[in-house]
């Protein structure tokens, strides 16, 4: 493996890990207010690359012309269909190439764009006075930035600022285009802020509840419901809901312990061992190694050994788009759960963090600087855009990328999102994005039970409902309304608009749910925050000076959990096994169809299971129902929200085993 750096101190010798430097800041500064030159007409345009956000009911204005905005170019691979084709049979069980992987070189030599179609393009982009900041060694795509001047010259078309999900983009209104000897070799253009709406996939049980406070000081709980170490531990009474009165409470945050217990890691020492889980998300902790090291200590879990923890981060002052993206200190929590899982559940196993410097183009960079070197074979995701908001084209050019991480023989782990169906955020259900990608596994959620000696008990799948418990005017106590309550979230999940159904899935997806088109996730884990996970973290206090807090520890969920564990699973398992799974679809769906595989079949409960939650935060105690996640629903056998069940150590092992 490449070396890389283990400790912010030397952060300053990887600033061209990821494709960008300082120079190009100050480049762009020095060229935001020159006009761009004249340009050929553009001849070919491209109706796919505007965001489906980007329509008149929501422009809002015009951007001022020096406004800088970050693009994204992809390319097109000269032949997908063969990319395509190699891609599945290197990955799919039985096949004569199944893991005949290629190195980075050939796969880019066999596969990728031209390097003299880059060069023109780059050329191009130069031309019209923006700053290009990344060019992968795959070619895949050209990051760079320009003003809004500059880019409705090159691009032919004009910037508007638009109103989606509580914020104000960029993006174009009309499509864009480019001369006709660029646009042959070009797939997508990105030039709208869309993609700085990637968010983490991270829940936390109180997570909505400051906002019931109103500043007003917390009175008591209608009910002292203390959280539970392990399922039921506590009992409180409450008033009648499915036929009981008395119900558990939320739990604290499971342990590493808890959950090698429930997940089968018999041999916790040698866990992942010789096996490296990449993690990929923006911007990067300043705490992350030292936080790690004391959880560690705080749960029985050794410290990481001399290059055990590794990262490739930008400098703090080459972060970009920090408000758009939701700051820093809004992907610490992230990073921080991302780690602690995969070394809770796998102590023994190398992990190497990845930052991208936003969360747009960023995270395809941290991506390429995975894959073009091969530094891992297992990446783990817990990001994504709301449904597949995304322009279409830009979607594909993404996919080229998961191509490249199959043909390779990595595999990509992506949580399939914490809202749901999206149709509360969109208008209608879609699955996110990048979970929903032919190429990858996704990873949705579900609430876990563990017993008093970390045993098994059950799993439903992850989603909540919450209905507030209240006085009534006779004194006793009641509902706020109608069980199961409201929809708190879920684990994200159901059928593309843009992908086509795999074969991996037909025969095991129904077709009525699939009607042609790829159903995600396709595993679940734990994601549900009031069954959740313990964490430990310094948060940031500045998200300029990355100053941080005293230590604390905390609780969190989300499918951004849930992939992390799947993650460290496989680790495992490929440890165990001593094969390179890679894109583990083909063999997820080909050892479920086995008796003896270990995947755990996620239904419905025949009694609903719930739990009490006292929120230090708003006063108010909630009981908290599962497994109701909006349109989606848990069946037998596949279902949209927990695919074809919950990862087992022994379920992970029967795939590396396919």
């Amino acid at each position: 493996m490449k070396k890389v750096s283990t400790s912010h101190s030397r952060r300053a010798t990887r600033l061209l890990a990821l494709g960008t430097s300082l120079a190009f800041a100050v480049g762009l500064t020095a060229t935001a207010a020159v006009a761009a030159p004249p340009t050929p007409p553009p001849s070919n345009n491209y109706p796919g690359s505007v965001p489906p956000w980007a329509g008149s009911r929501a422009k809002t204005g015009i951007p001022l012309s020096n406004t800088t905005v970050e693009g994204e170019i992809y390319l097109n691979l000269p032949d997908a269909g063969a990319a395509k084709a190699f891609a599945t049979a290197v990955s799919t069980p039985g096949s004569p190439q199944y893991q005949q992987y290629l190195s980075p070189p050939d796969w880019i030599a066999k596969y990728g764009p031209a390097k003299t179609d880059v060069a023109a393009l780059v050329d191009y982009l130069k031309g019209q006075g923006m700053v290009v900041t990344s060019v992968p060694e795959s070619g895949l795509y050209v990051v760079f930035r320009g003003t809004v001047a500059q880019i409705n010259a090159a691009f032919s078309t004009t910037e508007q600022t638009y109103a989606f999900q509580g914020q104000s983009l960029i993006g174009p209104s009309t499509a864009p285009s480019l001369p006709a000897n660029l646009a042959a070799k070009v797939q997508a253009i990105s030039i709208d802020q869309g993609r700085l709406l990637t968010r983490p996939s991270l829940a936390t049980a109180g997570s909505s509840d400051q906002a019931q406070t109103s500043g007003k000081p917390v009175g008591p709980a209608p009910v002292d419901a203390p959280c539970s170490n392990y399922w039921e531990q506590n009992k409180v009474t409450v008033p009648e809901a499915y036929g009981s009165t008395s119900f558990g409470t939320a739990i604290c945050g499971y342990t590493p312990a808890q959950l090698q217990g429930a997940y089968g890691v018999t041999s916790p020492s040698t866990a992942g061992a010789g096996q490296t889980v990449a993690i990929i998300d923006a911007y990067a902790s300043p705490s992350i190694e030292s936080d790690a090291n004391t959880y560690s200590q705080k749960n029985g879990l050794p410290a990481f050994k001399a290059g055990q923890y590794q990262q490739i981060v930008p400098d703090s002052r080459l972060f970009m788009d920090q408000a758009l993206c939701g700051q820093p200190s809004g992907w610490q929590g992230e990073q921080t759960l991302d780690v602690e899982a995969v070394h809770g559940l796998a102590p023994a196993a190398n992990i190497l963090y990845v930052g991208g410097n936003n969360c747009g183009a960023g995270i395809d960079v941290a991506m390429s600087t995975i894959l073009d070197q091969k530094l891992s074979t297992i990446v783990s995701n817990s990001y994504g855009y709301v449904g597949e908001a995304v322009s279409p084209n830009a979607l594909m050019g993404m996919q080229n990328i998961h191509l490249q991480a199959a043909g390779e023989g990595v595999g990509l782990y992506f949580s399939s999102g914490d809202n749901g169906d999206e149709k509360a955020s969109l208008g209608y259900a879609s699955p996110d994005f990048p979970a929903s990608s032919p190429f990858v596994t996704a990873v949705g959620g579900t609430s876990l039970a563990v017993g008093k000696n970390n045993d098994y008990l059950f799993e439903t799948g992850w989603g909540t409902t919450r209905n507030r418990i209240v006085p009534n005017p006779d004194g006793s106590l009641g509902y706020a309304g109608d069980l199961p309550g409201v929809f708190r979230f879920g684990a994200g999940g159901g059928t593309s608009a843009v992908f086509a159904q795999p074969g991996y899935q037909q025969g095991t997806v129904p077709a009525a749910l699939a009607n042609g088109y790829r159903v995600s996730p396709d595993v679940a884990s734990l994601a549900d925050p009031y069954t959740g996970y313990q964490v430990g973290i310094s948060p940031i206090t500045n998200d300029h000076s990355l100053n941080t807090g005293s230590y604390e520890t905390t609780g969190y969920g989300g499918t951004s959990l849930a992939c992390p564990l799947t993650a460290a699973q496989m680790a495992i398992a490929q440890s165990a096994t001593g094969k390179t799974v890679g894109f583990a679809n083909p063999a997820i769906y080909a050892a479920s169809k086995t008796a003896a595989s270990g995947a755990r079949d996620v239904m419905p409960q025949i009694n609903p299971q719930a739990m009490v939650f006292s929120s230090p935060v708003s006063g108010n105690s909630y009981l908290v129902g599962t497994d109701k996640d909006t349109s989606l629903s848990t069946s037998p056998g596949y279902d949209d929200v927990t695919g074809v069940g919950s990862m087992t150590v022994r379920f992970a092992t029967s795939i590396a085993g396919q």
